[in-house]
């Protein structure tokens, strides 16, 4: 099931930086980018999220982007993830499972129950913009091509003029 261009699923997780986070509060301030990750031992994910790491500030400070990378796993392994990555992101625990499953879905791997990977973009009024759920683990959407995809407004930076 497509979650472009409806209303993005809220949720409330864990950050590793102690606090709890809302998608809709991020939406306050503008876009939010919301990541799903198979979990801490993807490195697949890991090299997602450090793309987005990279272009983080530069989306916060000039387009009021919050991004908010949730990960299928206890908050103390996803912790392990943002520092052995060194990440400028927060990343939040999902440990069973629920706020994958309300977007990509989840399945059940040798790793234990993981979450589809999968790259939404929400506008600040709640609605899916872009989606993009991986068919293949390293099949993913990169910072870069969403930091153009906001300030093109909302358009593929590489489709049709």
């Amino acid at each position: 099931m497509s979650l472009e261009h409806s209303a993005a699923p809220d949720f409330t997780l864990e950050s590793t930086a102690g606090e709890e986070l809302t998608l809709s509060d991020t939406l306050d301030d503008g876009p939010t980018v919301v990541l799903i990750n198979r979990g801490h031992w993807c490195s697949f994910c890991a090299e997602q999220l450090q793309t987005f790491s990279a272009v983080s500030y530069d989306l916060w400070f000039n387009d009021g982007v919050d991004i908010l990378p949730v990960v299928t796993d206890p908050i103390g392994p996803v912790t392990e993830m943002r520092d052995r990555y060194d990440l400028d992101i927060q990343l939040l625990a999902d440990p069973d499972g629920e706020v994958a499953d309300r977007y990509s879905g989840v399945e059940e791997t040798s790793h234990g129950l993981t979450g589809i990977a999968a790259t939404y973009v929400v506008d600040d009024d709640g609605t899916v913009q872009y989606e993009q759920v991986a068919d293949h683990p390293g099949d993913r959407t990169h910072g870069n091509f969403v930091r153009y995809f906001i300030r093109g407004g909302f358009a593929d930076p590489f489709g049709d003029a």
